[in-house]
This record gives structure tokens, sequence and C-alpha cells, in this order.
């Protein structure tokens, strides 16, 4: 910190005394700016790499900030210190330089980093620790300067830390640096160990997502969560199972939810005013579903699965796929709708070990059955073909669709049933969409659903019944014989159901 302050001052009393700084009288017409001896001018040489950026600009700059950090930091004042004006726009300036690979590099290479981490450290400015971790986080967009950066222990012990900050603005600029690093393939095992090691990272994003209502913040967050668990199985396993310490406050948010729960929480306030922050949100739940620990921690009689189930079907059936929806904003829903389906699935299997069960057949069979219509129609009209290449997005989501509905047909009781048809949702195109989707993957579901159709319409039971029948009828086998070619259907054949 100390030898940064004084190369600065060094470099910039070197610069002061050079004879291009000089204003001597003159009594003729100036001559050109001087040149260096490979025919550089003066400002070319004070320009950084390609750019126009001044390196004497930024060094007086940097020098500035130490020194106004240094003077509130000797006169021992408790408040917050305030940025005047024209030092914060200054400051924004570097922000915004620092997102250009040769200011990045230069600043690195000038121990920016150490600069800013000694300001950080005693900063009493939220607004100046904004900006100070949103310049690191520029500067660390580049793999090269990022290594640098990641390298620095003591950068990388501040940074955790800072995620128990209490201003919104200083959060989101470290989570973005967060997530920026963990992107970086040379450098996010290091971030990995880093963050294994400070437990509190799971207790401070458990609480940011528990209590925030920043929507920025939540977005950002999420993004960190869901990168972390992606990347590091060991480390989602260990957050799900953490017990809350009993030497916190009961009343604390982190200590009385789980890591799905809070999860849980920022999805419920994301909901009505960000999707893209809400899918990952569900896909972070998605990656919870996929790991024993995860399961075990959604089937808990007292566990946050109930809560996950009827947040998650409310929002697809109200929000994502309703019954007047055009075709087009199906297609729009697909991604998010993949994860949602995957949740649901996850969680539906778990009901039985539940004190009470989630009403959600109903609503969830009409949903899926939309689904999986709009993709027998998208087959059939060749919608969900673009440049003779197939939605590989869209086909996944009719799989998940198709086995989730085998699932609730498996035992979907007579009621149920009864009130499907009554409502509409089972109809005579509907149950084929269906049929066509159980079979030939799903015949005990295909079979239950029958015998419940049985005794609740007969009529649709009988269309159920001969789906199998049009089914084969609608295949050919052709057996070339010479010159001749003979037909035969496929009810010429054993079929076996």
């Amino acid at each position: 910190m100390d030898s940064s302050v004084d190369d600065i001052q060094e470099m910039e009393k070197e610069r002061s005394s050079s004879p291009a700084a000089q204003s001597p009288v003159m009594d003729r017409n100036p001559s050109p700016p001087p040149q260096t001896a490979d025919g550089e001018r003066d400002e070319d040489v004070d320009a950084i790499g390609d750019t126009v950026y001044s390196k004497h600009w930024l060094f007086s700059t940097l020098t500035r900030l130490i020194h106004m950090v240094s003077e509130h930091s000797e006169e021992e004042s408790e408040g917050q210190m305030q940025l005047r004006d024209d030092d914060e726009e200054d400051l924004c300036r570097v922000w915004d330089m620092a997102m250009d690979m040769d200011v990045a590099g230069f600043l690195q290479e000038f121990k920016t980093t150490d600069i800013l981490l000694g300001v950080i450290a005693k900063s009493r400015s939220p607004r100046l620790t904004e900006i100070c971790v949103g310049i690191l986080g520029n500067i660390a967009c580049f793999p090269d300067t990022c290594l640098t950066l990641s390298q620095n222990e003591d950068l990388g012990a501040v940074l955790l830390l800072l995620l128990a900050d209490t201003d919104p603005p200083t959060l989101l600029e470290t989570s973005r640096l967060l997530l920026t690093c963990l992107s970086q393939k040379d450098v996010c095992s290091l971030w990995l160990q880093r963050i294994r090691q400070k437990t509190s990272v799971q207790s401070n994003l458990c609480f940011i997502m528990c209590s925030s209502t920043n929507i920025d913040l939540l977005e950002k967050v999420g993004e960190v969560v869901d990168k972390l668990f992606d990347l590091d199985e060991e480390l989602m396993k260990s957050w799900i199972t953490a017990q809350p310490s009993e030497e916190e406050d009961g009343d604390d948010c982190e200590s009385r939810l789980d890591v799905a729960s809070c999860l849980l929480e920022a999805a419920k306030q994301l909901r009505p005013e960000s999707p893209n922050g809400l899918e990952v949100y569900l896909h972070a739940l998605q990656l919870l579903t996929t790991i024993d620990e995860g399961i075990q921690c959604f089937a808990a009689p007292g566990g946050p699965g109930k809560a996950v189930l009827d947040f998650v079907c409310e929002m697809v059936c109200k929000d994502l796929c309703q019954p007047n929806d055009l075709p087009v904003v199906l297609q729009e829903q697909k991604s998010i709708l993949v994860q949602s389906f995957s949740v649901l699935q996850a969680l539906y299997r778990c009901q039985d070990q539940w004190p009470s069960k989630s009403d959600t057949s109903l609503p969830l069979v009409a949903t899926i059955l939309r689904v999986l219509q709009y993709h027998s129609d998208s087959k059939e009209d060749g919608t969900n073909k673009e440049e003779g290449t197939k939605d590989e997005q869209l086909q996944i989501l009719a799989e998940i669709a198709a086995e989730f509905l085998a699932d609730i047909c498996s035992q979907i009781p007579k009621d149920t049933v009864a009130d499907l048809v009554k409502k509409g949702v089972l109809t005579e195109k509907t149950c084929h969409t269906a049929a066509g989707s159980l079979l030939p993957n799903f015949k005990a579901s295909f079979q239950h659903l029958q015998m419940m159709l049985s005794e609740t319409d007969p009529q649709l039971a009988d269309v159920w019944t001969l789906f199998p029948l049009q089914r084969s009828c609608s295949k050919t086998i052709c057996i070339s014989t010479g010159s001749h070619t003979h037909t035969h259907t496929h009810t010429d054949i054993t079929l076996s159901l």
C-alpha cells in the first residue's frame, strides 16, 4: 500500500520535473512537441495502450484517492465519509475506463488492486467502496487480469467479508465480481476453495435472498448461487444439509431458513418483476432436486417442499401457461417451463411423505395437456422447425411433461378425473394427446386413467380404448417382394399393450 503511494508520487515528481512540463517565456513560435527516440510524441507516450486515456490523469486521480482516504482516517471521524462531486465523477470515469482491456492491464501492472484494497479497508463511504469494487469487477472481466487479481489472497478474503455489508450497491458489485471470477475457468477453482472454507458466505447469501427487496441484487446473488451449485455439487450438498447455528438469534432470517427456503423467498420477490431472474432461481432449485440430499430436504415433513411446489405450480398455471395464450407465448416460455416442470415433478413424488398433499392435480394436468397439445400441433404444422432443424428444447419440454403426466395419472383419483371432464380439460382431442404421450412408455398410467374414465365418462373411455388401435392403423409396413409391394397394417400383427 505505502510502496504504491510512493511509486505514484515518484512518477508524478518525475513527470512534473521533465522539460515538457516547464513553461519558459518564449520569444518565438513554439516548437512542435518533442519526440522520443522512436519518433513518438509525448502525448502518445502518455496514452494507455491504443486508447486516448491519459496515464498522467489516472496517476493523479489514484493519488488523490489515497490522500483523500488517508486524511479522513487521520481525522478519526466516526461518521461516514462524503465524496465530493468532482472526486466521485473522476472515480466513476476510472470505473468506466477499466472496461477497456488495455486500461485493465495497465491498472493491474500498476498494482491498482492493492491500492483499491487498501481504500476498501479504510473506507467509511459506501459509495466509495461500491466504486472501488466496481473497478475491480471490470478489471476481472479479462482472463489475464482476472488471474492476477484472483491470486491476491487478501483481496479474496476482503471480498467474501463484503458479502456481510449492509449497502445494497456494494453487495451488488461484490456479487458481480464474484460471478465474473467464478465464470473464468482458470480461477474458478481458487474461488470455490475460498468459499468452501468461509462458512459465512452461505449465511450471508441466504440473508440477502430472504430479506432483500432490491431486484438487481437478488438477480445477481441468484446467479452466484446457481453458478456455485452448477460448479460444485459437494458445496451444494453441504449447503442443503447445513444446520442453523444454535448460537444465532432465533429471530434472524438466516438462522430460521434453509437455503431452499431462501431461494423460494427470493423467487417470490422476483416473480412479478423479473422473469429472467426467476428462471435463475428455478434452475438453482432444480439442481437441488438432482441430489439425494436435496430430495430429502424437500421430502421432510417440516421442510420447504410443499411451499415450493405450491409456488411453482401457481406460477406455471397462472403466469406461464394460461388457456387463452397464443402458441407464440408457449414458445417463448419453453425454457422456464423446462425448469418449472422438472422441479414440480421431483416435488410431486415427495408428497406421500408430507402431512398433507397439495391439491394441484387439476391445474397441473390442464397445463401439461396444453403444453403437450402445443408440441403435437407444432409437429404437424412444422412450427417447431427452424431452417430444417429440430427444436430440441421444445422436445425436452414435451418429454418432461409426458413423464410428469404419467406420474400424476398413475394414481389420479376418480373425482379428479370427473372434474377434468366437467371443466372441459379432458376432451376427445386432449384424450388423444394424453394417450399419445403415455404410450408406449407409460402403459400403467395409461391403463389407470382408462379405468377412471370408464367410471366417470364411458363415452370418453371408449375413445381412450380405441386410441391404441387407431394409432397402430396409422402406421404401415411395406414389404417388397420382387416387383410388387404389399402393404400390411399393424393390425395384421399381434399388438401387445
